[in-house]
């Protein structure tokens, strides 16, 4: 069976994906964030959170997928990266889950090429398929930097 590890699953567009638990901090109802003027695309605004700010990076956007608009049970996973602090809204979170390392697949050379920094590996559980994401690479280095003096203006 081999190790296990916990995740959060979660819905971007009608896709599920998901993230180590250790990656992530809090789930929040969501919150409209304030808009910042030319941001980008991907930057949905900032919130107030804990005494702070924090960024919100809209997935759907960062993914390339479509955007279909607001749904009513989104929610702001706010995600640790170091020092840094962040929110991914996605559609809705789905689970908390324990799986099996053996669930878990390398991605695909394909997956990997198309600047898909993100995608860590392939979870295959029953008949699904579930992306895992790295967190700590949605952004890069210089994107974090870029928000970090956006949001200092």
């Amino acid at each position: 069976m081999g190790k296990e590890r916990k995740i959060v699953v979660f819905n971007v567009d009608g896709e599920e994906f998901a993230a180590e638990i250790s990656q992530v901090e809090r789930i929040l109802g969501y919150i409209e964030p304030v808009k910042i003027p030319e941001s980008p695309p991907y930057l949905k605004g900032i919130i107030k959170y804990e005494g702070g700010i924090i960024p919100i990076i809209d997935l759907k956007k960062r993914f390339n997928l479509s955007n279909t608009g607001a749904k009513s049970e989104q929610k702001i996973i706010v995600v640790k990266n170091g020092e840094n602090k962040s929110g991914f809204i996605v559609d809705n979170v789905t689970e908390v889950t324990d799986i099996y390392e053996d669930a878990i697949q390398g991605a695909p050379d394909i997956v990997k090429g198309i600047s898909n920094k993100y995608i860590n590996s392939i979870i295959k559980i029953n008949q699904r398929l579930i992306i895992l994401i790295d967190t700590e690479n949605i952004l890069s280095k210089e994107e974090i930097l870029s928000l970090n003096s956006i949001m200092q203006q």
